[in-house]
């Protein structure tokens, strides 16, 4: 079987199947095969039903008396009814499950795996997952579960993986030094494991391949970096430090030290590509600011790219204030700028040392004479097209010296694997005067004793608050508060504020509009989705609360909380619970640490690669298995990678190989 032949040769696939297939990315034979469980319900040694007592427990029965109802008060569905076996019957509760009332055959026999409690004046099973006996191996006791992918339950996939058995004889190996079969047979007892034993036997194999994969395409990048050429901008020790000494402030270690980093790399005649992290205020544009100056200093021109007009304006007020008076020549280019044509005539010309922007920087008529440094900032912002456009505007056979950076602290395992032997420099120092942030975790119902006499506090002071909300419009079918309801309701409580609501549909005019009188004083409380999230910087606002707290990743709760604290008064983050359950570990780590390398690690471990790099840049990180803090299996990767380089051969003669890790080779890449 043809591993590239449309996935509708299958057994079992037709064409609506295919159709819902292709819809979720599965549109071969290949990516079906690759379509690998997400974890596995093990159903061995079930309980009798006489024999059962509270907590997780596994019980083989019929299932009969199906219904499904509305809850009043929740606003959600309840589909209810009763398993029994030769030894008694117990409830069976699912919540916003309707679909189980079409699952089940009275007349056959199913395993259930959940937990039996004591709920709403009786003990049921509660929202259990289910397989027919007859789909699970009795010598194994183990079922995959998988995905569901739209009207295709987990349990339709399983039945058409048992269809394709024979097609994983046609999987190809793929690394160097490895017994023939490895692949194929990882693949194959991925899915159809003959013990826990030889599933993750099979995980840590394909784990590995992954590892490789990543680790392989970040050193050729590397490489192909090292071959391009850049104007070499020579550092002017006396102009520097004439400037440094100049500052209302003193400059942190970390950023003296990445500093110097940064002005060794660019006195190379070969393209800096450094990555500049440091958590929320810990002085990152200051760095840039010294950067630009180095490179304007010998004639060069910059261009500092920002994704959003809010941020592009904040940077260009804040640098043209210390940059003009040394002689800088600084312009704004967003899409509301007036006069474009002039300004990027003025651009051409060479007449402009730095330029900050937005997406507006990266149009075909927006034209440099000598761009020598581009500085992204939140580059995770930017997809790696647009990025490399701006590259792109370099003089003839030249790249420009790149430097990005990110306020989202990245993992030390994590950076070695993505980014190869990148350079990174890390601000792990905050400046003198910034303000500590007191986080507390609240429920809802806590809202009126502990919550809004903190606010009335704040605002008797004439400070300002965010508030955070997940959602825009109200949605009846789900209990959370808009932006727009939030507002409404404040205002009632708080009757002689000045309450606004912000969103991401809203025109960017208009954002920016509420931004600049929210800057300047003129709003009390701002209630928005998570637009806020990156690069605002407010400093009289000192109270942030963040609705539906559990809703978030660890990072991106960071970065919201670090939009207070930027002045020099102490400041507060609320993160509010719903429910009574007890606050996860994420949200308990985040109200004890304000250390964002910290909170990434923690992260790391909590949840995977997968949303920590997602959000670094656009293009997921797409590891199926492989987990970045698997230090032992990275360094193993490492070191095969280092061998694989070493003979040049390697490069054509694992062909599967070096096609596979394009993807890879796109999202690594900085420039």
């Amino acid at each position: 079987m043809d591993l590239f032949a449309d996935v509708d040769v299958l057994k079992g696939v037709g064409n609506k199947t295919a159709e819902t297939l292709r819809k979720y990315g599965i549109r071969t034979v290949r990516d079906f095969l690759y379509n690998l469980p997400r974890d596995y319900e093990n159903y061995t040694a079930p309980t009798s039903i006489s024999g059962i007592r509270p907590g997780k427990v596994v019980v083989k029965g019929k299932i009969d008396s199906l219904s499904t109802r509305r809850a009043k008060r929740r606003n959600l569905s309840v589909t209810e009814g009763v398993i029994r076996d030769d030894t008694g019957a117990i409830k069976v509760v699912w919540f916003n499950q309707g679909y189980r009332i079409k699952q089940f055959d009275s007349s056959k026999e199913y395993y259930f795996k959940g937990n039996y409690e004591f709920k709403n004046g009786r003990f049921s099973l509660i929202s259990p997952s289910a397989a027919e006996v007859s789909d699970v191996d009795p010598t194994v006791g183990l079922n995959p579960v998988y995905v569901a992918h739209g009207s295709l339950k987990p349990q339709n996939f399983r039945r058409l993986i048992s269809l394709s058995r024979d097609a994983f004889n046609e999987i190809p190996d793929l690394l160097p030094s490895v017994k023939p079969g490895t692949r194929k047979n990882a693949l194959f007892y991925i899915h159809f494991p003959n013990s826990i034993k030889s599933a993750q036997n099979a995980r840590d194999y394909l784990a590995y391949e992954e590892l490789f994969e990543l680790i392989l395409a970040a050193k050729l990048n590397r490489r192909e970096n090292e071959k391009l050429k850049a104007i070499p901008i020579a550092f002017d020790r006396t102009k520097i430090q004439k400037f440094v000494r100049s500052l209302p402030f003193t400059l942190t270690g970390a950023q003296k030290k990445a500093t110097w980093e940064i002005f060794q790399d660019m006195e190379k005649p070969v393209p800096m590509n450094r990555l500049l992290q440091g958590d929320v205020g810990s002085g990152k544009t200051m760095v840039a600011a010294l950067a630009a100056y180095e490179a304007a200093l010998s004639g060069n021109q910059v261009a500092l790219l920002a994704p959003t007009a809010i941020l592009a304006s904040q940077h260009y007020d804040g640098l043209v204030k210390i940059l003009e008076p040394l002689g800088v020549k600084l312009a704004l280019l967003t899409g509301a700028t007036k006069n474009k044509t002039e300004l990027k005539r003025q651009i051409a010309e060479g007449k402009i040392d730095l330029v900050i922007g937005t997406h507006a920087l990266l149009t075909d008529d927006t034209v440099f004479k000598r761009l020598a440094l581009v500085v992204i900032d939140e580059q995770h912002r930017f997809g790696v097209e647009q990025r490399q456009k701006l590259t792109l505007k370099s003089p003839k056979g030249l790249a420009p010296h790149l430097l990005t950076m990110t306020a989202t602290p990245i993992p030390r395992s994590l950076q070695l694997t993505i980014f190869g032997d990148l350079d990174v420099s890390i601000l792990n120092e905050m400046p003198r005067g910034r303000q500590p942030i007191t986080t507390k975790i609240i429920t809802e119902v806590e809202t009126k004793e502990k919550l809004y006499p903190q606010i009335e506090g704040v605002l008797r002071v004439h400070q300002q608050v965010y508030w955070v909300c997940k959602a825009i419009d109200d949605d009846p079918r789900t209990e959370t508060t808009s932006v727009k309801s939030r507002a409404a309701k404040l205002q009632r409580v708080f009757p002689k504020a000045k309450i606004e609501y912000l969103h991401g549909r809203m025109k960017p005019a208009e954002k920016d509009e509420i931004m600049t009188r929210f800057n300047a004083g003129k709003i009390d409380i701002l209630v928005s989705t998570t637009v806020i999230e990156v690069g605002v910087d407010v400093p009289n606002a000192t109270l942030m609360v963040i609705e539906n707290a559990e809703s978030y990743g660890l990072a991106q709760l960071h970065q919201l909380r670090g939009r207070v604290g930027r002045g020099q008064v102490a400041s507060y983050c609320f993160l509010l619970t719903a429910g009574d359950t007890a606050p996860s570990r994420r949200l308990r780590e985040l109200e004890k640490s304000s250390d964002g390398f910290h909170l990434a690690e923690v992260d790391l471990k909590l949840r995977g690669p997968g949303e920590i790099y997602g959000a670094l840049q656009h293009g997921a990180l797409d590891l199926r298995i492989a987990s970045l803090s698997d230090t032992k299996l990275i360094a193993r990767a490492q070191k095969d990678v280092t061998t694989f380089l070493q003979n040049p051969e390697n490069m054509l003669k694992y062909k599967e190989l070096m096609d596979g890790i394009t993807k890879y080779q796109q999202i690594t890449t900085l420039n």
